[in-house]
């Protein structure tokens, strides 16, 4: 059986991965739980979530709301790397299915464009635990994100 690749896409803006750097810069959510950005690149990306206590439930795994908020972001960023430069995205809808505990140093989060639309870009976001070097898959995530097109990327 043969797996299909990875579709490459060609973003409409060229300067897609300052773009989305400087979006994920203006989210105080993500600033407060200590993410930070990692891969950019055209219909994927990865967001790292290190260890603190105030992102951990009461068994000191990772809080499921940070598992999904983390996956909400690189999914979402993702497909924005593929939207045209006068356009925004927001989040239609997102299933998350937690496998294993958020247990480690860190969380990465990878998100990758499944297809992207014209106004609909449906996602697919894998989240892995990393702890003394070892990663395990802990959750998987399918997103719809929809591209809001003349419509700024900052705060009315």
């Amino acid at each position: 059986m043969t797996i299909a690749a990875t579709p490459a896409f060609t973003p409409p803006d060229p300067d897609f991965e300052a773009r989305v750097r400087e979006s994920f810069a203006r989210q105080p959510f993500m600033a407060s739980m200590g993410a930070r950005m990692e891969e950019v690149a055209p219909g994927r990306v990865s967001v790292v979530l290190p260890y603190a206590e105030g992102v951990t439930q009461q068994h000191g795994f990772f809080h499921g709301g940070a598992v999904g908020a983390l996956a909400d972001t690189a999914g979402g960023y993702a497909a924005f790397t593929l939207f045209p430069a006068d356009s925004t995205v927001l989040t239609v809808e997102y299933k998350i299915n937690i496998m294993a505990p958020g247990r480690g140093e860190r969380l990465v989060a990878v998100g990758e464009v499944v297809r992207s639309g014209r106004t609909l870009t449906i996602v697919k976001v894998d989240v892995f635990a990393e702890k003394e070097g070892a990663r395990t898959h802990c959750a998987t995530a399918t997103q719809t994100l929809i591209c809001l097109l003349g419509r700024s990327d900052t705060r009315a």
